[in-house]
């Protein structure tokens, strides 16, 4: 089971950090920073994205949390499924079976750098739970 380190920190500036991490995984958001207001990591890596691409992040991980949903009660608890979804730049996949899957993603924009992330299971179910947490709670 996944153990998660929920950190919230004040700052003297008025602004708050968050950030989460359990094994394998890692996310921070500190929206007044310049430029890249967010961390993502796994096991030994980690990149940084602007505001716009984390709203293509969160998004592309709720469509594809959404369609795994939709199709589970259609699949044998022996069967595997690979969802694969393109949205803007963001390219992501799940692949596993009715309750386990990993996390691949590819940031592709037109100019710039690109990204590429993997989390493995459990690590990548960690991860989208604490992503939609805080995807949430920034829409209220």
């Amino acid at each position: 089971m996944s153990r998660i380190s929920p950190i919230c920190c004040l700052v003297e500036t008025g602004f708050v950090l968050i950030q989460q991490e359990g094994p394998g995984w890692r996310v921070a958001r500190d929206p007044q920073r310049n430029g890249f207001t967010v961390l993502l990591g796994g096991q030994g890596w980690a990149f940084e994205l602007t505001e716009p691409e984390w709203t293509g992040f969160c998004e592309l991980l709720v469509e594809l949390v959404r369609n795994h949903a939709a199709l589970v009660d259609q699949l044998m608890a022996e069967e595997a499924i690979e969802l694969e979804l393109e949205r803007g730049p963001w390219w992501g996949c799940l692949e596993g079976d009715r309750e386990r899957w990993s996390l691949s993603v590819v940031l592709t924009p037109e100019a710039g750098r690109g990204v590429e992330g993997h989390w493995p299971c459990p690590a990548a179910m960690a991860l989208i739970g604490a992503v939609r947490t805080m995807w949430d709670s920034s829409r209220d």
